[in-house]
């Protein structure tokens, strides 16, 4: 699936045996708006996430404040409309991650550099929201130009992550695993520009934050027991980062 953010819409393929795709299954036009009327006068779909059982796929639309719900067939890749998770209005969902245990789904808010927590029905395929909490300390708010970016869920479920352009650091929050709220404990310095997405390795033990502002990545170490992040020291030149991705060999 795909998300088109300037026309609001998402859609679904089909990938062939040749690992090329099929013409689009399916199409759905978001409509609509939000308070934001500079940005929300109209729906952004941001992203798209498939549940971890594959049976629906999460859509973030920033325009609309709510994370949409398709439920899918897996034989023909067709997706169809199930419901909706709304977060504050004005948020702009951008975003988001699933715990391991797959019973919470953590979506940042671009605009108001907040966090939504909501706790995820895998048999219904429903969303309710548990808690909204902010990526940076609130003296901070009065700084302009920032948003957040991308969230990750440590592979201990025990910690979630998000990254805040403007501000440039990465939010590390813990994360109650029977309840899914948060707790910021740490706004680390990405040592660059404009996070815009960060990854965690496999392992948990490491962090490698992209710059798309200062053309670089660096690299970070996990603490195992408190989440919190360490720049190692290790930076590379990157011409405008915007995506880590770990390839499993």
């Amino acid at each position: 699936m795909v998300a088109n953010y300037g026309g609001g819409s998402c859609a679904s393929y089909q990938v062939k045996d040749d690992g090329s795709l099929t013409e689009a299954v399916s199409h759905h036009q978001h409509t609509g708006s939000s308070v934001n009327e500079k940005r929300q006068a109209a729906p952004h779909t941001h992203s798209v996430n498939f549940s971890p059982d594959n049976r629906f796929a999460l859509v973030c639309d920033l325009g609309l404040d709510k994370v949409l719900i398709y439920k899918i067939d897996p034989a023909t890749g067709k997706s169809e409309p199930h419901g909706e998770g709304k977060v504050p209005a004005g948020s702009g969902p951008r975003h988001l991650a699933f715990h391991p245990n797959g019973k919470f789904v953590f979506v940042n808010n671009e605009i108001t550099l907040t966090e939504t927590v909501f706790a995820w029905d895998a048999e219904k395929g429903t969303l309710t929201e548990v808690q909204t909490i902010s990526t940076i300390p609130e003296a901070d708010r009065s700084q302009s130009g920032l948003s957040t970016a991308e969230t990750r869920v440590h592979p201990n479920g025990k910690f979630v992550y998000v990254s805040n352009r403007g501000h440039d650091t990465i939010a590390v929050f813990t994360c109650d695993p029977t309840t899914g709220k948060l707790k910021l404990i740490q706004n680390a310095n990405v040592e660059g520009k404009t996070p815009r997405n960060f990854n965690l390795d496999p392992s948990g033990k490491w962090c490698i934050a992209a710059h798309q502002g200062s053309n670089s990545v660096a690299l970070f170490k996990v603490d195992p027991k408190t989440g919190k992040l360490t720049f190692t020291g290790t930076k590379h030149e990157v011409g405008g980062p915007c995506c880590v991705r770990f390839l499993e060999l």
